[in-house]
């Protein structure tokens, strides 16, 4: 696995990345707000409301996963 130019990893032909909800949440978003390392660098940090829908990484028509941080849209909430 490597990294694409765009920041994306690489998968091998065949792999396919499709988790459900729960191991969305409990494998990869619970580790990853806990700092523990999560299972690969499958999912990318990327400020997703910085970015407009056709400059984020990856392939169109593939669903996509990305971790963000979550901003006030004002500074008092």
């Amino acid at each position: 696995m490597s990294l694409a130019r765009s920041g994306v990893m690489t998968l091998p032909p065949g792999f396919r990345f499709h988790p459900t909800d729960e191991e969305l949440v409990a494998q990869y978003l619970r580790r990853k707000v806990m700092s523990y390392p999560v299972p690969a660098s499958i999912i990318s940090e990327v400020e997703v409301c910085k970015a407009d829908p056709w400059d984020l990484p990856g392939v169109k028509g593939e669903e996509m996963y990305f971790f963000s941080t979550r901003e006030a849209k004002y500074p008092n909430g």
